[in-house]
């Protein structure tokens, strides 16, 4: 692998990542449809000999590059990158925050965006001696939208690749140093809302009525002891209660009361099960209160796992970038959730970590992902750009290696 070239044409690309970055930034989007950035990504590459492809369901698109080597047979890779905000407020004080009241872009997706431009064009320089293709997934509705799944099944990955990779910034962890882990990196996210039906009446007299409230909170005690007690503590399985309403007047007891909450699992059999005992745990604990429960499940992103041998292969390209100092290997899993996971499930490949703490700066003491203050140091980000397109290189020479 070109390691110095890579290095040096992603340097040289820094001022280009950091302004499409800033730009992004700047006019954050929500959900399936970012169309403000997806032309501002179109611009950024519209010199690029790119072949572009577009679905039905999202604003999201897929951009080829064919290698100048590329025989019939020759591998394939995907690098992603995804495209959308949250919904939030920022409270930065950066020159270029959001001019969006209600929008940011607090997960770094804009960094994704903008270093997989980078990557695109280091692999672009250097098309004639590709010997395969590579797909830049430029991809919207990540923060709970399932945008890969809709991409996939909009028919914009096909054919399918040979290997996928993506990197997510930390901007809580070391400046520069990529991290990962083979097996599960994040968790599945699933939601599940329970509503616990009684009979109101007045509060002064419960006797006369079915008191739904005891009920939720005696619902809330029992999951987490489910949890204690029917999972080996050495499994990772997190159920939250995150909302409980009911009632309208202090001396009126409803007639009904809504819990709502998430569900993580590492594995597809942990899922599955958790999902049968809290609806058979608010279930049977509404019986013994003396009214009724219900529960309705709905189905997040799936666990991300991640192929031992991609990992193996983002472990080389991260020393050869940053020696030995330039790779962390994470011990556990995450419990958020990506949807990278759907392409993951289709496709051998890993998502990494790349940390943007402030450089030099106490990385612990720094904001996390998703908070209205997080910062992130753009030095890092032509980094991110050399391991995309370093990944991509070092596939197309060794494959996987078992």
């Amino acid at each position: 692998m070109l390691t110095d070239t890579i290095l040096e044409s992603a340097r040289a690309l820094a001022p280009d990542i950091v302004a499409l970055r800033r730009a992004i930034h700047a006019e954050p989007e929500l959900g399936l449809h970012t169309p403000l950035t997806m032309a501002k990504v179109r611009e950024a590459l519209s010199d690029l000999p790119l072949e572009w492809k577009t679905g039905p369901s999202t604003t999201g698109a897929v951009a080829t590059l064919k290698g100048g080597k590329a025989g019939e047979g020759a591998p394939r890779v995907l690098l992603r990158g995804d495209m959308d905000a949250l919904p939030m407020d920022e409270k930065t004080d950066l020159d270029f925050a959001s001019t969006i009241p209600g929008r940011m872009h607090a997960c770094g997706h804009d960094t994704h965006t903008a270093m997989l431009t980078g990557a695109a064009r280091i692999l672009a320089a250097q098309q004639d001696e590709l010997t395969g293709t590579v797909d830049f997934m430029f991809q919207p509705g990540e923060e709970g939208y399932h945008g890969a799944r809709f991409m996939l099944d909009d028919g914009l990955i096909d054919p399918m690749p040979d290997a996928a990779f993506a990197l997510h910034i930390m901007p809580n962890a070391a400046y520069g140093v990529l991290a990962g882990r083979a097996g599960p990196l994040m968790a599945a996210a699933d939601q599940f809302t329970i509503t616990v039906k009684g009979r109101g009446g007045h509060a002064s007299m419960p006797h006369d009525c079915a008191d739904p409230v005891p009920a939720a909170a005696a619902i809330v005690s029992a999951i987490q002891a489910m949890v204690t007690r029917r999972f080996k503590a050495t499994n990772a399985v997190v159920v939250t209660v995150t909302q409980i309403h009911a009632g309208t007047a202090h001396n009126v007891i409803p007639d009904d009361c809504v819990l709502g909450g998430t569900i993580r699992t590492l594995s597809a059999d942990h899922r599955e099960k958790v999902h049968g005992l809290i609806q058979e745990t608010a279930r049977q604990t509404a019986t013994a209160y003396g009214v009724e429960a219900t529960c309705e499940l709905e189905f997040g992103f799936p666990v991300t796992l991640c192929d031992a041998r991609a990992v193996t292969l983002g472990e080389k390209v991260a020393k050869q970038l940053g020696g030995a100092e330039g790779w962390r290997d994470l011990p556990d899993p995450i419990m958020g959730a990506e949807d990278f996971s759907y392409l993951l499930e289709k496709v051998p490949g890993a998502m990494f970590f790349l940390g943007v703490a402030p450089d030099g700066e106490d990385w612990t003491q720094c904001c996390a992902i998703h908070s209205p203050r997080m910062h992130v140091d753009e030095g890092a980000l032509p980094h991110g750009a050399a391991m995309l397109a370093g990944c991509a290189f070092e596939y197309f020479e060794n494959g996987f290696r078992e």
